[in-house]
């Protein structure tokens, strides 16, 4: 299991069962061995493309909190990762589908999907940096650490793209940058012991919620 970093495993472990259900659900298990349906598939992606726009703008957003230049690079560059190369392997998935990318910008968005984008938006807004950040690392880092697993246990599968996207070096090297944003983050605003900070129980209450909106939509993509 890839910890990336220090602070992620802490935040792993404070979701509890939470985080299983999350990277442990049906969906993945079916993107795994195959048996996902299809449709299921192209609705999931169908509504992850305007997550996506969202999230983007939660990462651009954080780059607007950020406190030092390195910050900001991460953020900016995490930016980058998401609109050229997620959306993009969204694009070309659906496009093989006969799923245009106007059909994706004009889709409605699920409530699934408006609680997860709303509340990681609100948590920047609201909050600082390291609430922003608390909200938006359980889908980058569970989405590598799930990619990560996928890729050594999936047999032959109709979504071995999607799994070597998410299981990939270049995915894994931005997961890696973010855990150890977060670690440079933590320690910066609240020291060397942060489970002894006020703002510990806060933080890991953002990731569980969060964590819990993860898997809230992989049941979304179970029920087309």
């Amino acid at each position: 299991m890839s910890d990336y970093g220090h602070i992620f495993p802490l935040w792993r472990a404070a979701a509890g069962g939470a985080w299983q259900r999350y990277t442990g659900h049906a969906f993945v298990a079916g993107l795994c061995d195959g048996s996902l349906p299809r449709a299921a598939f192209l609705h999931y992606l169908t509504q992850d493309y305007l997550f996506l726009i969202h999230f983007s703008r939660a990462w651009a957003l954080a780059v607007t909190k950020a406190e030092t230049p390195d910050e900001m690079r991460i953020c900016a560059a995490t930016v980058h990762a998401l609109i050229d190369e997620e959306m993009r392997l969204h694009v070309k998935t659906c496009a093989e589908a006969g799923i245009s990318e106007a059909a994706l910008q004009a889709a409605e968005e699920r409530v699934e999907n408006l609680a997860y984008t709303r509340y990681v938006l609100d948590a920047g807004h609201s909050g600082d940096f390291l609430d922003l950040l608390a909200a938006l690392a359980p889908c980058v880092l569970g989405y590598g650490e799930i990619g990560a697993r996928l890729m050594r246990a999936a047999g032959e599968t109709p979504y071995a793209d999607w799994i070597a996207t998410y299981g990939g070096a270049e995915y894994q090297q931005v997961c890696h940058g973010v855990g150890a944003l977060i670690d440079g983050a933590v320690a910066r605003r609240i020291g060397d012991a942060p489970q002894a900070s006020a703002r510990w129980a806060t933080l890991c209450h953002r990731f569980t919620l969060a964590t819990r909106l993860e898997a809230g939509f992989w049941d979304m993509g179970l029920a087309p």
